[in-house]
This record gives structure tokens, C-alpha cells and sequence, in this order.
């Protein structure tokens, strides 16, 4: 074994270097709330399942605020502040995101139990997860500890959201931003097997020249069915002939050219889509355990997006607004 030449002061930078990253790593943990608040997966569960039972529609609701959460100031709980200048009025939000009530009762639920000591960044994270287990879909070990933002950024909602519009290239650039890798772009976008999108975000695809990436049956029946909302704001179902159910059946529809929205599609037929995210469709729509085990482990990673924590941020008192 060849003896070490290093100099004496190296050693001990490598060590702190290696304490930095294991403090880095462990700021947020699975039992953070172990002792101050015991029963907090008990009560944001117990919440959840109550408002599945009166809509299923907010599993997916509930997922997508923590996803459109975690794009813009890390997962801080930004997007459910109040105000014309919030998160919740950008282009990608706005008559979009939902289920703000229902964060507002699991709040009250753990302020009754703990006050003062769960963050409403958290609350996103743990019903994300509950809405995915209780729709059909996988559970993980949700990491906890973040802390809630002091101030909403629209503008950066409205530029570092992916958009059902973006080509492939574009929205690998949007997840790479937050530390998500090409797996995490399909396993998150199967996150559109619940759900629904209004004709706004899609009628595009059959706007005078039908997409030749949509199924010709399908086409004809969005297009009936936006033709009777002068609003745009009719919904289809994002996973066709399996609504509420997390499955892998998302997949199953982008092989057939059934997928809703264009950057949908877009994962199995466009060129960059072939080139970067084809083959994990396919392996997805054969294989349902590799899905929800990859589906879950990108969870956990974006959950860590850049998370207030220490004595970063504060804890809000009511999700709406700063302290």
C-alpha cells in the first residue's frame, strides 16, 4: 500500500467538506416530528381520506400543488400564500391549481394538535403522498423538516413550471433546474394517470390541422367537447378510461396516441421524446412495479428542492399567509 503524501492541512478540509454534505443530507428526516408532533401522518391522512371521499379529482390536486410548489422557491410552501401577486396567478396556476381547502383543514386539524410546529410545506409533502397511496398509487418514507417561505415569486412560476406546451427538450431543462434527471421527467409526468385539463391547454392539438399524434377517435371527441364551452374551461381526463385510478395505464395511452396533453404525447412520439424518454414509457407501461418505484423515489427527490430549513423561513400559522 503506497503511503499518503497529503498535506497535513487537507485532511482535515476533506473531513468538514464530508460533514457539510452528511449535515446537508440529514436536515430533513423521516421522524422530525416524532416527539413535537406525533400524530402528524395520523391527522394530514385522516384529512386527505375525508376529501377523497367527497371528490377523488383532489388526489391529483393535492399532487399537483406540491409539484408546482417545489418548481418555484424549492418545496417551501409558496404557492399557497394569498395575494394578487402570488403563485397562485401565474399563467401555469391560475383558474388551475385546487385543493387549497383542504390544506387550510388539515392546518387547523395541526395547529388543534401541535400549534406552532408543522410547516405547510410539509403538509404538501405528506398529502401528496397520501393522495398518490390512497388513488392506488405507491407509498414512501416522506422526508420532513422544511420550513414555509416568506414571500411567493409569480415570475418564477411562470418560467420554471413546465407548460403542456413545452417541447421535451424544454421541460428535461426545467426538471434538471431542480436536480431531477431524465427517469424523474416520465415517472413525474405519469403523475397525469389522475386528473383532468381544461380545453385551454390542449385544444391546440386540433385547431384547424388535427396533431397526427392524436388518436383521430380521440381528436373528434375533445373537439366536441370544447366546441360546447365557450370558456375553455371544460375538462377531459388526463389518463383516458382510467380516471381516478393511479396505475400505469398513462403509459399504456401515449403508446396508442392517447395522450392529452401535447407534452404528453410528446415523452413517446416526438424526436426528442424518441431520442431521451420513448424507451422508459414503454418499460413503464409493461412493467407497473418499476413505475411506482421510480414514481417514488423521484418524489423524495423533489421534495428536496432546495428546502428552507434551521432557522430559514418560519412556520406558518395559517397557509395563506406570513406570520
Amino acid at each position: 500500500m503506497k503511503s499518503c503524501n497529503c498535506s497535513p492541512y487537507l485532511l482535515p478540509l476533506i473531513l468538514m467538506v464530508l460533514c457539510l454534505s452528511v449535515d446537508v443530507r440529514s436536515q430533513l428526516t423521516t421522524d422530525f416530528y416524532a416527539q413535537s408532533c406525533p400524530n402528524v401522518l395520523k391527522i394530514v391522512r385522516r384529512e386527505v381520506m375525508n376529501a377523497l371521499e367527497k371528490e377523488m379529482r383532489m388526489a391529483a390536486s393535492l399532487l399537483r400543488l406540491h409539484f408546482h410548489d417545489c418548481f418555484v422557491n424549492g418545496c417551501d410552501g409558496s404557492i399557497l400564500l394569498d395575494g394578487s401577486d402570488g403563485e397562485k396567478f401565474a399563467f401555469p396556476n391560475v383558474n388551475s391549481v385546487r385543493g387549497f381547502e383542504v390544506v387550510d383543514s388539515i392546518k387547523t386539524a395541526l395547529e388543534n394538535a401541535c400549534s406552532g410546529t408543522v410547516s405547510c410545506a410539509d403538509i404538501l409533502a405528506i398529502a401528496a403522498r397520501d393522495a398518490v397511496l390512497l388513488s392506488g398509487g405507491p407509498s414512501w418514507r416522506v422526508l420532513l423538516g422544511r420550513r414555509d417561505g416568506l414571500a411567493a415569486n409569480q415570475t418564477g412560476a411562470n418560467i420554471n413550471l413546465p407548460a403542456p406546451f413545452d417541447p421535451i427538450d424544454t421541460i428535461k431543462q426545467k426538471f434538471e433546474a431542480v436536480g431531477l434527471d431524465n427517469t424523474d421527467v416520465v415517472a413525474l409526468s405519469g403523475a397525469h394517470t389522475v386528473g383532468q385539463a381544461r380545453c385551454l391547454l390542449f385544444k391546440s392539438r386540433f385547431a384547424g390541422t388535427v396533431d397526427p399524434t392524436l388518436d383521430a377517435d380521440m381528436a373528434a371527441d375533445l373537439q366536441s367537447l370544447c366546441a360546447q364551452s365557450s370558456d375553455d374551461n371544460a375538462t377531459a381526463a388526463l389518463d383516458r378510461n382510467s380516471v381516478d385510478v393511479f396505475d400505469n395505464h398513462y403509459f399504456k395511452n401515449l403508446q396508442s396516441q392517447r395522450g392529452l396533453l401535447a407534452s404528453d404525447q410528446g415523452l413517446f412520439s416526438s424526436d426528442e421524446g424518441v431520442a431521451a424518454t420513448k424507451d422508459l414509457v414503454d418499460a413503464y407501461s409493461s412493467d407497473g412495479k418499476l413505475f411506482f418505484s421510480d414514481f417514488a423515489n423521484a418524489m423524495i427527490k423533489m421534495g428536496n428542492a432546495s428546502p428552507l430549513t434551521g432557522s430559514a423561513g418560519e412556520i406558518r400559522k395559517n397557509c395563506r399567509a406570513v406570520n
